[in-house]
C-alpha cells in the first residue's frame, strides 16, 4: 500500500494532487500546528501576468493551536465575496470560466467556518472534479502518539496503516532517512513534479500556481495527463 501524508493546503498546486493521485492512501494532518505565511489559508492566481496571492483571514488565535481549532474570521462572508471578485475578474475571459467559477463559488460557500473543514472540503470537491479516487484519512482518527514529531510520526502513522511505500514531496528529503524508513520495512521514495506549462493568456508563463490557474486554461482530460508528469526517486 502506498501512502502520502501532508498538511490541508488552500486550492493548491497540481504537484498537490499529483502526490494525492499516486498514493492509496493520502493522510491529511488535523491535528497539527497552524503555519503562518505557509498554504494552509492562502495560494496565488494569476492576475494581469503576475502572481498574486488570496488569502482566506482567520479569526486571532495563539500561535500553538493545531489546524482544526482555527476558524475563519467574523468577516468571512464579506472577504469570501472579495476573493471570488479577484477570482471573476481575473479569470473571466479563460477557456474553461463558465464552468469552473461555479465550482469555485460552490467551494466558497461551504457553511463551515472551521478551516481544516473548509481547506479539506475543497481538496476534496478537486479530486472529484479530476477523478481521483484515493481514500482519505484524517489523522487524528488513526491511533498513535500523535505527541510524536516529524519523522518519528509520520514512521508511526505509516506502520499503523501497514504503508509498503511512503512516497512525500521532493523538498522533504532532508527530513527523511531511507535506513530508518527500511528498518520498519517501507520504502521511502520523493515526487518531483515536471516544470510544464500551458497557455495562460497571452502572457509569459508563471508556473506553480494554484489549482485553479491549471482548470481555468485546461480541460479535464488535459488536467489528468498532466497528473502525470513527475519522476519518482
Amino acid at each position: 500500500m502506498k501512502l502520502a501524508i501532508m498538511q490541508p493546503y488552500f486550492l493548491p498546486y497540481i504537484g498537490y494532487f499529483q502526490l494525492i493521485d499516486m498514493v492509496d492512501k493520502f493522510v491529511i494532518y488535523d491535528n497539527i500546528q497552524f503555519t503562518k505565511k505557509g498554504w494552509i489559508n492562502r495560494n496565488r492566481i494569476l492576475v494581469n501576468g503576475s502572481d498574486e496571492f488570496i488569502t482566506i483571514p482567520l479569526k486571532k488565535d495563539s500561535d500553538y493551536v493545531d489546524i482544526d481549532k482555527r476558524h475563519m474570521a467574523e468577516t468571512f462572508e464579506e472577504d469570501k465575496q472579495k476573493i471570488l471578485r479577484r477570482i471573476k475578474e481575473a479569470y473571466r475571459k479563460a477557456p474553461y470560466f463558465e464552468k469552473v467559477f461555479p465550482f469555485t463559488e460552490d467551494i466558497f460557500n461551504n457553511n463551515t467556518r472551521n478551516l481544516f473543514y473548509f481547506v479539506f472540503n475543497s481538496v476534496k470537491r478537486i479530486c472529484e472534479y479530476m477523478e481521483i479516487n484515493t481514500e482519505f484519512v484524517v489523522s487524528s482518527s488513526i491511533d498513535v502518539d500523535h505527541s510524536l514529531k516529524s519523522e518519528q510520526k509520520v514512521l508511526a502513522i505509516a506502520t499503523k496503516m501497514n504503508a509498503q511505500v511512503y512516497i512525500n514531496p521532493i523538498g522533504g528529503k532532508e527530513l527523511y532517512s531511507a535506513e530508518n524508513f527500511r528498518s520498519f520495512n517501507i520504502e521511502l521514495k520523493f515526487i518531483r513534479s515536471d516544470l510544464f506549462s500551458y497557455k495562460q493568456f497571452n502572457h509569459e508563463f508563471v508556473p506553480w500556481l494554484s489549482i485553479l490557474d491549471v482548470m481555468m486554461f485546461n480541460s479535464k482530460d488535459e488536467i489528468k495527463k498532466m497528473l502525470n508528469f513527475y519522476n519518482l526517486e
